[in-house]
């Protein structure tokens, strides 16, 4: 058991190391997320699962506080709403919980951030598209090798990793890294 601890732990070492080959597209996420702020915009989040906690996860530091005590940023998840979820899922199909949330309360300058581990989820998709229609500006997290979210996304960042553990340990690690510097760049 002890070996297999360490290999994972390894693994996960590994592919955190790989990130810094991500630096310039971190930095790129956050200066689309800065420029939407600036200008009055908010960010969305929206996934699935695990992806969906990390949604919730990062809209709170956003509009609570990551590190600076400062004012609240507009942020949300569409992962949070029960009623909005089942009666869109109910009325339309599961694939549109997203998309549809994002139509009512998206406005051109925003910023959307999906997140997939396969890059494949049909509703994050459909939502990534329903923001290009909008003028919302797109930014997948995604795994490897990326699925269609990479295509599609104005800016996709592809995980050095292939496990769903190891994808979503990185997709919060660089989700606190945009949320860091969007609160140091407007508020240190």
């Amino acid at each position: 058991m002890k070996n297999y601890i360490v290999d994972q732990l390894q693994q996960l070492s590994d592919a955190a190391r790989a990130l810094c080959a991500l630096a310039p597209s971190i930095e790129q996420a956050a200066q689309l997320c800065l420029q939407a702020l600036r200008e009055g915009h908010k960010i969305i989040f929206c996934g699935n699962g695990g992806s969906a906690a990390q949604s919730q996860h990062l809209a709170a530091e956003l509009v609570g506080r990551y590190k600076l005590n400062r004012p609240a940023l507009p942020a949300l998840s569409l992962t949070v709403d029960t009623s909005n979820i089942t009666a869109i899922a109910n009325d339309y199909s599961y694939d549109q919980i997203f998309a549809r949330q994002l139509e009512g309360v998206g406005r051109t300058g925003d910023v959307l951030i999906g997140l997939s581990t396969s890059g494949n989820s049909p509703n994050v998709v459909l939502a990534i598209k329903q923001a290009k229609k909008m003028g919302v500006r797109t930014i997948a997290l995604v795994g490897t090798p990326g699925g269609e979210m990479q295509h599609m996304a104005d800016l996709a960042l592809t995980m050095p990793a292939n496990t769903s553990a190891h994808i979503q340990e990185l997709h919060i690690a660089v989700g606190h890294l945009i949320c860091d510097l969007i609160e140091s760049s407007l508020y240190a």
